[in-house]
């Protein structure tokens, strides 16, 4: 057995450099074994990548088969009430969210946020003509959805420019939760008495802004954020 005389690594017979710091291998005692077989590979071999194509096809024959089968049940079973309108809406919006974000390469982060929202709000229309609630829908529930997707494009650009700081990004989340709540409870007030009278979305606010205050400041001192960033490994 021929070990390297650079590194010391044991060689196998058919080695002729080492395999780890690539010394020649030359030992006359033990001429290099050309026939044997390699004890590794000799060819760099690599997985095929998966066709985007073939999946998003398997994706949509999966959510397609399950919409379709509740839905001849529905004909069936309880004709009076469309339950599988519930699940025909989540099969859709599972669709809108994973197939053509995996079809489009590179799509935009506008485009991607308003198909989501339409998802959601597709998802929840459904819903409501389960419920007979179309009036709460553009009243209530339509609002609020295009409030959630405003905040998540706002959300979502700031991110993009602030991604490589996570304390930052912290501050952001969290300032974002209590803008959200605010917005939520405006409309709700605007829908069930027609009046705005701010409650608890101001509690939240104020104990968001609370947190985020605080670590506005830690960002602004150098000194405060390393050391942040030094105890709680950031």
């Amino acid at each position: 057995m021929s070990y390297c005389v650079n590194c010391g690594v044991e060689l196998d017979a058919t080695a002729s450099f080492c395999p780890l710091c690539h010394t020649p291998v030359l030992n006359p005692g033990q001429p290099v074994d050309e026939h044997a077989p390699k004890p590794f590979p000799t060819q760099r071999g690599e997985v095929a990548p998966a066709s985007k194509r073939e999946l998003a096809l398997l994706i949509t024959a999966m959510l397609a088969s399950v919409a379709v089968c509740c839905g001849v049940l529905n004909l069936f079973l309880n004709q009076q009430r469309p339950w599988s309108l519930y699940v025909i809406g989540a099969a859709v919006m599972l669709w809108i969210w994973f197939v053509p974000p995996l079809l489009a390469r590179g799509m935009h982060l506008l485009l991607r946020l308003l198909l989501d929202v339409a998802a959601v709000a597709i998802y929840v229309f459904l819903i409501s003509v389960d419920l007979d609630g179309r009036s709460w829908f553009c009243g209530l529930a339509l609002p609020i959805i295009l409030w959630g997707g405003a905040i998540l494009l706002l959300l979502g650009l700031v991110l993009r420019v602030y991604r490589r700081s996570v304390l930052t990004s912290v501050t952001i989340l969290i300032g974002s939760v209590g803008v959200l709540l605010f917005g939520v409870e405006f409309f709700l007030d605007r829908w069930l008495s027609g009046s705005w009278e701010p409650s608890w979305s101001v509690v939240v606010l104020a104990v968001c802004a609370g947190l985020t205050i605080p670590l506005l400041v830690i960002r602004r001192v150098p000194s405060l954020r390393e050391e942040v960033r030094r105890r709680f490994h950031l």
